[in-house]
């Protein structure tokens, strides 16, 4: 199976010529969810003793698996965090996956390494992290978040030696991703929730507060640059300077909204992020690269080392070369070099491509937020922050919340799927695809009434 004849090249063709189509693909459908009985049904036995060919199979996805497979690049899949991935980094994808690249030691990866570190570098400076700040491609916000904190952990831990508390703790707020909780869970150390203002930011005044009574307990103040359900950055310059004081790590979430960096319009909401000593931003949202992409920054690298380098016999090769190596950055160990297809679309397009594209879309949240406030049938939520627009379906509940959603998906209209917010319902649009129209945010509202 590992030789190459022309039933492989064959495949190869058709297989090129689906990424080629499905990247240019317009209009791209949202596609619609089935049961595992009916996929089974459909589908038959996949996995056989002498299996069922690759043309079988490539027809089998095309026809039956993805159409069961929502299209997160739909133009109208605006719930949860989307992705509006370039022509060119998915095609890219493809070459990564060919040339069976190694991305774990600087040793076998070098040059795809220097790639993904070109990438990470500028994400460095948009954050204003000084030189020598680097870190690593990971598959998503959670394994960033979790890997961030555990070197956090571990600083704290030869900052205070034999005087570290018996159980740690860090700080967050109640709008914090639930991938902190379960980072939380996964370290077995406690999350103490910390009070917002009235913009529900988490301020450097209510970190203190929490600092003086927990002391040394905190090995980490975890902010939030864009929430996932409003958009809201924290006041990142007096929390970073509490953290400087107090000589305790600060974490910055920028899963989704670290990208309005990349926008002078939305640049300066991110002041203070300079302080942070860790910063996570997931290119797979609203930078326009495939699944799996977050990039994880720390201000010194080192102390990365210190958490997460493995060692064993196996890897003494690697250790005896002393180079900086990707594994050593994460909880990880294998790893794709995941961050190529984001470089290969910065590369091709060029830093000014990404700030225009990102500009479409707070054009659409500009445009959303004003249909919203000219119609009697919907209202804001709150005032938009970066691209999220929520928003209330007046007289509803929230079972007429979850039915519209329903039916809008079952009949490819649109993904908008209910939120909360203080514990009532409410739509958000959540804007990354610049390829979303105006004319259809318009369809979406009108079929709310």
């Amino acid at each position: 199976m590992h030789d190459f004849d022309e039933e492989t090249d064959a495949l190869a063709e058709k297989i090129f010529t689906y990424a080629r189509d499905r990247t240019r693909l317009d209009p791209i459908p949202l596609n619609h969810p089935k049961t595992e009985d009916e996929l089974r049904e459909q589908c038959g036995p996949t996995i056989t003793t002498d299996g069922i060919g690759g043309v079988a199979a490539l027809e089998m996805f095309t026809d039956i698996l993805e159409p069961a497979s929502l299209s997160v690049d739909y133009t109208k899949y605006l719930s949860f965090v989307p992705a509006a991935p370039t022509e060119s980094a998915v095609l890219f994808d493809l070459v990564v996956g060919a040339a069976s690249i190694y991305g774990g030691s600087w040793l076998e990866g070098a040059g795809a390494i220097y790639a993904e570190n070109e990438a990470l570098d500028w994400l460095r400076q948009l954050a204003g992290m000084p030189e020598g700040a680097g870190g690593v491609f990971v598959p998503g916000g959670t394994v960033g978040n979790l890997s961030a904190l555990v070197a956090a952990r571990h600083a704290a831990v030869l900052r205070l030696g034999d005087d570290r508390p018996a159980r740690f703790a860090m700080i967050a707020s109640k709008e914090t991703h639930s991938s902190v909780q379960a980072a939380a869970l996964v370290m077995d150390c406690d999350v103490i929730l910390c009070e917002t203002d009235e913009n529900r930011r988490m301020t450097g005044s209510e970190v203190a507060s929490l600092l003086d009574e927990h002391g040394d307990s905190i090995f980490a103040v975890v902010t939030t640059s864009g929430t996932t359900n409003l958009g809201i950055i924290d006041d990142l310059r007096s929390i970073g300077e509490v953290c400087r004081e107090r000589g305790v790590w600060m974490h910055v979430d920028g899963a989704y909204g670290g990208a309005g960096l990349a926008s002078a319009r939305t640049r300066s909401l991110f002041d203070g992020l300079e302080l942070a000593d860790s910063f996570i931003v997931d290119p797979h949202k609203w930078l326009f690269a495939p699944f799996d992409c977050c990039a994880l920054l720390y201000r010194d690298p080192s102390k990365a080392v210190d958490a997460h380098a493995q060692h064993a016999g196996y890897l003494a090769f690697l250790d005896s070369h002393g180079d900086k190596n990707p594994s050593d950055y994460a909880i990880h160990l294998t790893r794709r070099v995941r961050g190529l297809p984001f470089w290969f679309s910065l590369a091709t397009h060029g830093t000014a491509a990404y700030e225009a594209a990102i500009d479409v879309t707070l054009d659409l949240t500009d445009a959303a937020a004003e249909m919203i406030r000219q119609a009697d049938h919907v209202e804001l939520a709150h005032e938009p922050n970066l691209s999220v627009v929520a928003f209330h379906r007046v007289g509803w509940d929230a079972a007429q919340y979850q039915a519209w959603s329903e039916k809008a998906m079952a009949s490819g209209l649109a993904f908008v799927t209910p939120s909360r917010l203080d514990g009532t319902p409410i739509y958000r649009f959540c804007f990354v695809n610049p390829r979303t129209t105006t004319d259809e945010i318009a369809e979406i509202l009108e079929a709310l009434k």
